[in-house]
């Protein structure tokens, strides 16, 4: 017995050491010119880290140019102050390899730092990673606009461009204290992760003189147990944004999955296009709780894509102490967005059941918008304790299951009859 305690103390203090290790980038020979690429150098340093057991890739003081990075087992990132690794805009620094892109199981460019089953990752500040974006904002916007004129859609894939952050298949994750700027596409993507704190972040991208598109701040993607702490958000594109799978099959393929037990709390939400949003590639969402946060901004604060032709649950979530400035405090809107139903012969429908909004105290465009596809189903939604100042008055709803308790706007206290009002569908759904 003594002879297995001392062996397990020894591992513990092994281990614990190789984790204290630190690899300074500057040491492999990364340059501080920002000019010149120091890819190679960087990815040498992380792989003599994990040679020797893992350790912490330190960068220090200065603005270092690089491709994309890809870390290994028992390897980590800290960024220290005037730290900033920025992204090359040639995408020919991102290498096309096996992904996850838009609820797809698909080959895609790599990020600019990727971890692939790497548990026990983490990224710490203060420093920044900046995409440097710039070039392939306007590569997409020219695209997009070039096509608008013969009357086609732009996706989101057909212009090249690097996500900042994609980490795939890793427990244990913490990116705390950094700034995370100027994407070229989606800002921090997490994928089949479970237990993740990003916490005290600075996550931001444009919206002039160039929008950076389809930077979203945060998408969870079938991950589980997770805390978003303490951040400023503001990105052209939702904030935050619950994914896992789209299409009429995408609840029965094992790539996709729920996205369960998440908090996110003490966060302020500057410009975006939502600061929560449910979509548009979500088929499983529970146990979402949203707390003691600020909106600044014009968007709707929770925000749920109803796809007609996915199968997707969204339930137990809560909303509560939420103060500031937003467009609408709810919107439940159908989404059909690159609608494709394939061969199917499926008829997806949304179910949308126990949603709690209390103790909100906003300013706002409109109260709220709870209008789903017509075979959707929506209950249990409960709507409380709200204080408003809005141009509108009254939550859009045709569902019977939709409760109000205190509710005043501009001052005043509304009866149920005075806060509900129901649109006519728009056409096609």
């Amino acid at each position: 017995m003594r002879s297995f305690l001392l062996t397990s103390i020894i591992l513990f203090l092994f281990a614990k050491n190789v984790n204290a290790q630190e690899f300074l980038i500057t040491d492999y020979g990364a340059g501080k010119d920002s000019t010149l690429l120091s890819t190679a150098e960087i990815q040498k340093t992380i792989d003599d880290a994990f040679a020797k057991g893992g350790g912490t890739i330190v960068v220090p003081k200065g603005t270092f140019l690089v491709g994309a990075l890809f870390f290994k087992k028992n390897t980590k990132l800290k960024l220290l102050k005037g730290a900033v690794l920025k992204g090359s805009d040639d995408i020919k620094q991102y290498p096309f390899i096996p992904s996850r892109m838009e609820g797809v199981k698909q080959d895609y460019f790599a990020a600019l730092i990727n971890a692939y089953k790497v548990d026990d990752f983490s990224i710490n500040g203060p420093g920044e990673i900046n995409g440097n974006g710039h070039k392939f904002w306007v590569a997409f916007w020219h695209r997009r606009d070039s096509l608008k004129k013969i009357g086609k859609e732009t996706t989101n894939l057909e212009v090249h461009r690097p996500r900042l952050i994609f980490i795939w298949k890793s427990d244990n994750v913490a990116i705390k204290n950094v700034k995370l700027r100027n994407s070229g596409f989606w800002t921090t993507h997490l994928y089949q992760c479970n237990n993740v704190t990003i916490d005290s972040c600075d996550i931001r991208s444009p919206f002039k003189p160039v929008a950076a598109p389809s930077t979203d701040g945060v998408d969870l993607d079938v991950c589980k147990n997770v805390v978003i702490s303490n951040c400023y958000i503001s990105v052209n594109d939702d904030a935050i944004a619950i994914k896992g799978g789209k299409g009429p099959t995408a609840h029965k393929l094992e790539e996709n999955g729920p996205v369960e037990d998440i908090l996110i709390e003490n966060c302020t939400f500057g410009p975006a296009h939502a600061s929560v949003t449910l979509g548009s590639e979500s088929i499983y969402v529970n146990n979402l709780t949203i707390r003691n946060c600020k909106v600044e901004n014009d968007c709707p604060l929770l925000n749920l894509k109803m796809r007609p032709d996915t199968y997707q649950v969204f339930e137990n979530i809560k909303v509560e102490n939420i103060s500031g400035r937003c467009g609408s405090i709810i919107s439940i809107k159908p989404w059909k967005q690159f609608f494709d139903l394939g061969s199917s012969n499926e008829k997806p429908f949304g179910t949308v059941k126990n949603i709690s909004i209390s103790n909100i105290n906003v300013s706002c465009q409109n109260l709220g918008y709870i209008q789903g596809n017509k075979q959707d189903l929506v209950s249990g939604i409960r709507i409380k304790n709200i204080k408003a100042v809005s141009k509108s008055n009254s939550f859009n709803t045709k569902y019977s299951d939709v409760k109000f308790e205190n509710i005043v706007v501009n001052g005043k206290l509304l009866e149920r009859s005075q806060l509900t009002a129901s649109e006519q569908m728009p056409k096609g759904f």
